[in-house]
């Protein structure tokens, strides 16, 4: 499944008073050793983090084998799954991807492919907690699908306590929301009219919506409005085959379903995997409001 050999290290608690900093052969001195202590990578000794005492680090290699267990009990098909393994920095962070190639369907049956996809993040340098989570992939434009609901969520601080079977059964059950309720509610998204002005309120009062640091009061981030208007006209342009993009840009009506692909085109492809995390929680967050709610009920 995943590719342990990368994640084949230990990493280890060590003492910050027998530390020296560093700068380019410049000795920057000690550290205040009452911060807690180091943890580092054993087999290069490269520092990773300042944790606490009590801090005991969750080895990824035995992390990563309970939860291809639990991928394994959860009865979901996994021919011709694609599995990814990214380690980040120096271990800081690690990013766990799974596709369910064999579990995917059209939203419009045709050729509109979405895939369930399993993300899981953790950190040893405390910036992500254990964190899971079912999804969706959409082949087209190679966006991760945000859901508003957290299917098979896991959350927790870095702890040995992992149930397998349990998280297993999240997996099931997540993937069969998926091919059930989940399908159903993005071909209605597929089939709701949304006016580009509708578009334009929905953006404006959640993703580009921005305080002014001088007058505190909020208004839309008119660079990101645009970019975002920009693909959802030519998401719209593309599915419903409008014309060219300049015949389109004079049309009025979208769908609930492009002006979600324009969200989610700019929580995925970013070059950061830290700013994806935040706009991924962000789109979360604008299905969850009232201005995406009263779309919903066109």
């Amino acid at each position: 499944m995943f590719n342990k050999d990368v994640l084949n290290f230990h990493v280890e608690k060590f003492d910050l008073g027998a530390f020296n900093l560093n700068f380019g052969g410049v000795d920057g001195g000690k550290i205040d050793p009452s911060l807690g202590v180091g943890l580092r990578r054993s087999d290069t000794k490269e520092p990773i983090a300042i944790v606490s005492d009590s801090y005991e680090p969750v080895q990824y290699l035995a992390l990563v084998e309970n939860l291809e267990q639990s991928i394994s009990m959860s009865g979901i098909d996994l021919d011709g799954a694609d599995f990814e393994t990214n380690l980040i920095g120096n271990g800081e962070q690690l990013e766990l991807t799974a596709k369910f190639n064999a579990e995917a369907t059209t939203i419009d049956g045709r050729n509109d492919m979405v895939i369930p996809q399993f993300k899981f993040r953790t950190s040893h340098n405390r910036t992500w907690a254990n964190n899971g989570m079912m999804g969706y992939f959409r082949q087209a434009c190679y966006n991760t699908l945000v859901d508003g609901n957290k299917l098979a969520y896991v959350y927790g601080r870095h702890s040995k306590n992992f149930s397998v079977s349990s998280f297993a059964s999240k997996i099931r059950a997540a993937s069969d929301f998926i091919a059930n309720d989940g399908m159903d509610q993005m071909k209605m998204w597929y089939n709701t009219p949304v006016h580009r002005d509708q578009a334009i309120s929905l953006f404006s009062n959640t993703l580009a919506k921005r305080m002014d640091n001088v007058t505190k009061a909020h208004r839309p981030n008119k660079v990101m409005l645009s970019n975002l208007m920009k693909t959802f006209d030519e998401e719209n342009r593309h599915l419903i085959g409008r014309g060219n993009y300049e015949g389109y840009s004079q049309q009025t009506e979208g769908t609930l379903w492009t002006a979600y692909q324009a969200a989610t085109a700019w929580s995925t492809h970013v070059s950061k995997e830290n700013t994806r995390v935040l706009r991924e929680d962000k789109v979360r967050k604008m299905m969850d409001s009232p201005h995406w709610k009263r779309l919903e009920m066109v």
